[in-house]
């Protein structure tokens, strides 16, 4: 099954990198009459602010005037993300690749809509059509490979990083993935030595300080694990989950008050903890809260 933090990870991908303009490979179209590009600028800057309506209502002006417009579509269907429409983001992905079937960027943003639905088989298939089309994909490559992970086969995952890191050795979310990975692998230390890659090259980068954090955890180190989450909160305090862990690393500490500081705080950020922990550390703590 689909890692619930993953969701947002696939949406965001697509958010983040379709906002720069969808890129098609092919040649020029003819210009229809009117002006579906300043409907497709104004749709762009719309989306930017995240008001993916008034988006969505621009980049449907275009595609009246131009229904050939393919721009228009993946545009159109990124901001179908940014509503959590998967369904109508890959009817925009599809409409791309039917006007030009090499576009590997279509596959791959039309694949991570699939994994945000949990079809993570059409997912892969989508990324590996991408890659086909360009074998330097490297973004291609880290969404398989975390496709793969939410599989369950960490073995694809981590070669599907590796091949990332291998075309861009700066990327980031790659060392992060592979991290994940070994990580679920028990590999505890070439997790931690990815995470230490991740937030060398990028030092604000929340999830691999939180990662990270996990995987000293399973090691039973504690005093690191605490350390970790509570750099991933300086960078986001809104980070429910980096609360949730610490005060799991606190409680093992024998740090009661600190752990429930932490899950009030998870709780706040409308974060169900889980009512097992919640009872141990009653018990542990002869708190009631």
């Amino acid at each position: 099954m689909i890692h619930r933090r993953n969701r947002a990870v696939y949406r965001r991908v697509l958010l983040g990198l379709g906002l720069v303009g969808w890129l098609v490979f092919g040649g020029c179209r003819d210009k229809p009459a009117g002006d579906p590009e300043e409907h497709l600028k104004r749709g762009l800057a719309y989306a930017k602010q995240g008001q993916y309506d008034l988006a969505i209502s621009e980049l449907t002006k275009a595609i009246e005037i131009d229904p050939g417009y393919a721009q228009a579509y993946g545009n159109r269907g990124i901001a179908y993300i940014g509503k959590g429409q998967y369904d109508r983001a890959i009817s925009d992905f599809s409409k791309v690749i039917d006007m030009n079937p090499r576009d590997a960027r279509a596959y791959d943003y039309r694949g991570a809509a699939y994994a945000a639905k949990g079809l993570l088989d059409q997912a892969i298939s989508d990324y590996t059509k991408a890659i086909e089309i360009y074998p330097r994909h490297a973004l291609a490559y880290k969404n398989r490979g975390l496709a793969y992970y939410d599989k369950g086969d960490h073995d694809s995952a981590i070669a599907d990083c590796t091949k990332g890191i291998e075309i861009d050795p700066n990327y980031t979310l790659a060392y992060n993935n592979r991290g994940l990975a070994y990580n679920s692998k028990g590999e505890h230390d070439r997790a931690i030595s990815d995470y230490n890659k991740a937030v060398e090259i990028e030092p604000g980068y929340a999830d691999a300080y939180y990662n990270r954090g996990n995987a000293y955890s399973s090691k039973g180190e504690y005093d690191q694990a605490i350390s970790d989450y509570t750099k991933a909160l300086d960078v986001n305090p809104e980070f429910a989950l980096a609360y949730n862990n610490r005060a799991i690393a606190y409680y093992r500490q024998g740090e009661y008050d600190k752990a429930w500081e932490d899950v009030h705080k998870a709780q706040s950020l409308e974060y169900q903890v889980h009512p097992g922990f919640i009872e141990a550390l009653r018990e542990a703590s002869g708190r009631e809260e």
